[in-house]
């Protein structure tokens, strides 16, 4: 009988935030922003361990608070504004091959900037690898609004031509349905197996498979949070009702 795949969630935070400063940490509706990404790992049924890695105390304080594993501090030069993911992937999993003496067989990556994720969805996309034996990792994304091959490039002499060598510029004129469907990457959900990471110093590999998800707000700003809180005091989501039975609301 097969032994069944061993899955962490690790939720990645950086101390410094330029755009929104301490936007791990800035409240949505009464609770910590890495809060619903950490509730989002923990009701999903494949994942076993939730893993904040982070080079913050506090942010490491507010992951314990909310039922995350803060096993070890990143270090600094690992969370710099230009730190590839796979530095911090390469580093948790080194951390536990070292201390515990075993990785897992996934890692499911959930940014925190992606806060308003159905749990569900997130283990759809677990099944998706796990039950793919050729497939390296899988990428979240959804569907594109218009197609990027019936956009411009702005050439010599103001003139404007496809962006695509083979479209003339009567060609784009056609229907959008006449292209392919684009899909646009998020941060829904990663989900990347960790015998490759570890064998190819790679994070994706080139049989990515592809997870169409939901169109999701994604926080980068003042004005994302305000959206956001707005379309919880509508909507509402379970993970703001799983934090509202458990932890009192923050100030």
């Amino acid at each position: 009988m097969k032994n069944k795949a061993i899955i962490y969630g690790i939720v990645p935070a950086r101390g410094d935030s330029k755009g929104v400063p301490g936007k791990n940490v800035k409240l949505l509706c009464g609770y910590p922003l890495i809060a619903y990404s950490i509730v989002a790992s923990i009701l999903s049924s494949k994942v076993s361990r939730t893993i904040v890695s982070t080079d913050s105390e506090k942010i490491a304080d507010t992951a314990l608070r909310y039922g995350a594993e803060v096993p070890f501090l990143r270090p600094k030069e690992l969370a710099r504004d230009d730190s590839p993911d796979m530095e911090f992937m390469f580093h948790a999993l080194q951390w536990f091959q070292e201390k515990e003496g075993r990785v897992p067989d996934y890692l499911v990556h959930m940014r925190p900037t992606t806060p308003l994720r159905d749990p569900t969805i997130v283990e759809s996309a677990v099944d998706q690898l796990v039950g793919h034996e050729g497939a390296t990792s899988l990428r979240s994304g959804h569907p594109a609004s218009e197609s990027p091959s019936k956009w411009f490039l702005l050439g010599n002499g103001g003139y404007f031509t496809s962006i695509h060598p083979d479209y003339s510029n009567e060609y784009i004129n056609k229907p959008r349905q006449s292209f392919p469907t684009v899909y646009i990457p998020d941060g829904y959900v990663d989900v990347v197996k960790t015998s490759f990471i570890l064998d190819s110093h790679m994070l994706h590999g080139k049989k990515m498979l592809g997870f169409v998800s939901p169109v999701c707000r994604e926080v980068d700003t003042i004005e994302d949070f305000e959206y956001l809180e707005f379309e919880l005091s509508q909507k509402g989501s379970s993970l703001l009702d799983y934090m509202k039975k458990r932890y009192p609301v923050e100030a």
